[in-house]
C-alpha cells in the first residue's frame, strides 16, 4: 500500500524511518551509502522525529504489538545475531518479529516506526558508546551477572596474575570477488558481516596485564608468495578453506598454548559461547595449560567481553575506513584477493601497533567489562563503567585517526546526535504512539534508494 500523507509536518515518512532503522540496524555511514543522503541528514531526521515524538505521543492499540516478553526474546535474537557477524537488517528483523507475534490473537502489528522504537527502546544501536551501562533484557542479564559472579571469584579465589587472564575473539571479513573486480563502489567488496564463509578470520586475543598476544589470521585461498606478514600477525593459508573447529583449535596451540608455557600456574580465558571454541581439542589445550574457560553467555557480549568494550569495533571501524580509502584511489585498476590481503594485514599491523603501546586501555577494557572488579575490590556503577567505555573508544578513535576530523578531541557532547542512542531513547519514554503508514512490504527498492526527502 502506498504511504499515507504525515497529518504534521514534522511527522517522519515511511521512507525517512526505513533509513533510520537502516542506520541503527548498521551505522549511519552505511545507511548514507546505501540511501545516498548525507549522514547530517540522517541525523536531523532522528531530531524532528524527537520534536514529533514529544508532541504527539498516543498509546498503542493493546494486542497489536509484542509483548515485553516477546520483544525481549527478539532484542536476545539481534544480539545472538551480531555476535555471530551476521547481518541484522529490516527483512530479518521483520520476519523474525512477525514469527515472534505469530502466536498473538488478533494478529500483530509491524511498522518502521515500531522497528525503530523497538531497537531504541532495548539499547539495539551499534553505535552505543555506553554498551556496558545499558540494560540486556531479563534473562540475559541475569546470565551476564552470574558470569561476572564466576569470574571474579574464580580470579580471587585462584589468585589468578593478570598475565594468565585473557580474552579472544575472532572479526570475520567479508569479500565480494565480484564487487572487487568491477569498476564501481569497490568500498562495498569487504565488509565484517556477512552469510556464509568469510574470506579471512583474524583471531585477537589480550590480557589483563596490558599485553597483546599475536594476532592469528586465516586467510581462505591460494597464497602467492612470497607474503610480507608483520611481526605481529601469524598467518595460515588454505585454499579449501577451515573447518569450524580448525580456526578456535589452531590458536589455541599456537598463540595461547605457547603464551602458558612460558607461565607457571593457572589461567582463565574469555571466550563467547560458540560452538567452535568449546571442541574437545580446544578444551584438551586449555586443560594442559591449567586454564580455565570462561565462556560468555549468549547475548552477553557487548556488556561483559572485554575485546567487545572497545578494540574489536575500533578495529573493525579501521579497517573499514583504510579500505574505503584504498578502494577510491584504486577505483579504476583491478584488485585481487591476494593483494588486499596484503592491505589487510598492514593495516591490521598498524592497529595492533598503536593498541599495544596502549597497554593502560587494555587493563581498561577487563575493568569495564567487569571481567576484573574495581580498584578497591569493589563493582563499578554501570554508570561509572559507561563513562570509561566512552572514554576508552574516544581514546582509541583518536589514535588510530577514526571519525571526522572536526569531532576528533572534541567531548562526546558536541560529537553527532546518532551517536548514542541513549540521547534518542527519551523519544520513546512517553507511550507507544503509532503511524498508520506502516506497510514495510509494497516499496520498490528504486523509490527509496534515490530518494531526497
Amino acid at each position: 500500500k502506498k504511504e499515507a500523507e504525515p497529518t504534521k509536518k514534522d511527522q517522519l515518512s515511511v521512507k525517512k524511518l526505513r533509513v533510520v532503522l537502516f542506520a541503527l540496524c548498521s551505522s549511519t555511514e552505511q545507511a548514507a551509502e546505501h540511501f545516498r543522503n548525507p549522514p547530517r541528514r540522517i541525523q536531523r531526521w532522528l531530531r524532528r522525529f524527537q520534536t514529533f515524538q514529544e508532541d504527539n505521543a498516543a498509546p498503542a492499540s493493546e494486542g497489536k504489538y509484542l509483548s515485553l516478553e516477546a520483544e525481549e526474546k527478539l532484542a536476545e535474537w539481534v544480539l545472538t545475531q551480531r555476535e555471530q557477524q551476521l547481518p541484522v537488517t529490516e527483512e530479518t528483523l521483520f520476519q523474525k518479529a512477525t514469527k515472534i507475534g505469530r502466536s498473538l490473537e488478533g494478529g500483530f502489528k509491524i511498522s518502521y516506526e515500531w522497528a525503530v522504537r523497538f531497537m531504541l527502546r532495548h539499547h539495539l544501536s551499534t553505535h552505543s558508546r555506553r554498551a556496558v551501562a545499558l540494560p540486556l533484557p531479563k534473562d540475559v542479564q541475569g546470565n551476564a551477572g552470574a558470569f561476572i559472579e564466576f569470574v571474579q571469584r574464580q580470579i580471587h579465589t585462584q589468585e589468578l596474575p593478570l598475565s594468565m587472564i585473557g580474552a579472544v575473539d575472532e572479526i570475520s571479513l567479508f569479500l565480494d570477488a565480484e564487487i572487487l573486480g568491477s569498476d564501481d563502489r569497490k568500498e562495498n567488496a569487504l565488509q565484517t558481516v556477512g552469510n556464509g564463509e568469510p574470506w579471512c578470520d583474524v583471531v585477537l586475543a589480550v590480557l589483563a596485564d596490558g599485553s597483546v598476544l599475536p594476532t592469528l589470521v586465516f586467510y581462505r585461498g591460494h597464497l602467492r608468495p612470497p607474503a610480507n606478514v608483520p611481526e605481529c600477525i601469524l598467518l595460515e593459508a588454505k585454499e579449501g578453506g577451515y573447518a569450524d573447529d580448525e580456526v578456535m583449535e589452531s590458536w589455541a596451540a599456537r598463540v595461547w598454548g605457547k603464551h602458558t608455557a612460558c607461565h607457571d600456574g593457572k589461567g582463565m580465558l574469555v571466550l563467547d559461547c560458540h560452538r567452535t571454541h568449546l571442541s574437545d581439542e580446544v578444551l584438551a589445550v586449555l586443560s594442559s595449560s591449567s586454564t580455565l574457560p570462561a565462556v560468555v553467555p549468549a547475548g552477553c557480549s557487548s556488556k561483559i567481553q572485554p575485546l567487545d568494550v572497545c578494540i574489536k569495533r575500533s578495529v573493525k571501524n579501521f579497517l573499514h575506513k583504510k579500505w574505503k580509502e584504498q578502494a577510491k584511489e584504486m577505483a579504476d585498476s583491478t584488485c585481487d584477493s591476494d593483494i588486499l590481503l596484503q592491505l589487510v594485514l598492514c593495516w591490521l599491523a598498524e592497529a595492533l601497533e598503536v593498541i599495544g603501546d596502549s597497554p593502560e586501555l587494555v587493563q581498561q577494557s577487563f575493568l569495564v567489562a567487569s571481567v576484573l572488579p574495581g580498584p578497591d575490590g569493589a563493582a563499578n556503577s554501570p554508570r561509572r563503567n559507561g563513562d570509561m567505555q566512552e572514554e576508552l573508544i574516544t581514546s582509541l578513535e583518536e589514535q588510530l585517526k577514526l571519525g571526522d576530523e572536526e569531532n576528533l578531541g572534541k567531548p562526546s557532547e558536541f560529537r553527532e546526535e546518532s551517536a548514542d542512542p541513549e540521547i534518542l531513547q527519551q523519544l520513546f519514554e512517553d507511550g507507544e504512539g503509532g503511524s498508520d503508514t506502516e506497510s514495510f512490504y509494497g516499496f520498490e527498492e528504486a523509490e527509496l534508494e534515490l530518494m531526497e526527502i
